[in-house]
């Protein structure tokens, strides 16, 4: 029987995720939606905040912006991590882990056409493209020098068209962070991978806020997709389970078919003898009288 936890060839994989990440961009693209409830939307989740107190992207967006040791690396992370971690991430579970590669890849684009649903339903202006007037700077257009990014989010100077910086709820940066962590956590042998996926999501988090490109619900909400997403990746997984004929309890039916075996009282021994019940083993039997007539043995 094939082994359906086993992942397709690597080639179809990236044909796979090519086509997932190309409906990734063009979905965003095509839920740019009107700009100005695309501000009324970030103006309503900050308002919201702000009554909770847990508008937590406000101190940090200041801290980032004085203190450029903390503003630069931030931006590089925002820019580039995103997109480096998670496909090392996912080959790195191809071939360490192959019978758990098929759940991670659904997991992960499970969770990506849900974002891209947010997208669609909740276009949000993020904190950097809000009027001055709330208090909020860009970091990405600040320290736009350092790195290859303009004023337009992480997208290299001249492509911003491409991208649409009205997409902010859910956080997708977070959502796949978290992916990562949670991954890097589970699977990792060594400590140092073990720290990666306990920091990253963490660091993600943060550096999505200090640079204004996301508001803390926006962080939030990319966590409950990534939750979303692997409650269908497991429901997908008992699907095809039962669809290859994989029984749902070996092990238990394997154990209660030697537990009945036990209970049954053989009359088959060591060594191909039979015997009755309560007759003693040819070991047990008292040796014969070699002058007794044969009839006697």
């Amino acid at each position: 029987m094939t082994n359906w936890r086993r992942p397709t060839r690597w080639w179809a994989e990236l044909l796979l995720l090519g086509l997932v990440y190309g409906a990734y961009s063009g979905g965003r693209l095509l839920a740019r939606g009107d700009v100005q409830l695309a501000v009324d939307h970030g103006l309503a989740i900050l308002r919201f905040e702000r009554i909770l107190a847990i508008d937590f992207e406000s101190p940090l967006n200041r801290l980032f912006t004085r203190h450029a040791w903390l503003g630069i690396p931030a931006d590089f992370v925002y820019a580039s991590l995103h997109y480096l971690i998670t496909p090392a991430v996912l080959i790195w579970i191809y071939h360490r882990r192959p019978e758990r590669y098929r759940t991670a890849r659904t997991w992960l684009v499970s969770s990506t056409l849900l974002g891209l649903i947010g997208f669609a339903l909740l276009p949000t202006c993020p904190p950097r493209l809000l009027h001055l007037a709330h208090g909020f700077n860009d970091t990405m257009a600040q320290y736009s020098s350092y790195g290859w990014w303009g004023a337009e989010a992480s997208a290299p100077r001249g492509l911003g068209s491409f991208t649409n910086q009205y997409a902010a709820m859910p956080s997708l940066h977070v959502g796949w962070a978290l992916w990562c962590g949670v991954l890097l956590w589970r699977y990792g042998r060594h400590p140092l991978l073990r720290a990666l996926g306990a920091l990253y999501p963490l660091v993600t988090t943060l550096v999505v806020m200090g640079t204004a490109n996301h508001y803390f619900l926006d962080a939030a909400a990319g966590a409950a997709v990534m939750g979303a997403g692997f409650l269908i990746a497991l429901g997908l997984e008992r699907l095809a389970a039962r669809r290859a004929g994989v029984p749902s309890a070996p092990a238990a039916t394997s154990t209660a078919a030697s537990s009945a075996g036990f209970r049954r009282k053989s009359t088959i021994v060591s060594g191909g003898w039979e015997t009755s019940a309560g007759e003693l083993l040819p070991a047990q039997r008292p040796p014969a009288d070699d002058d007794a007539p044969a009839t006697a043995r």
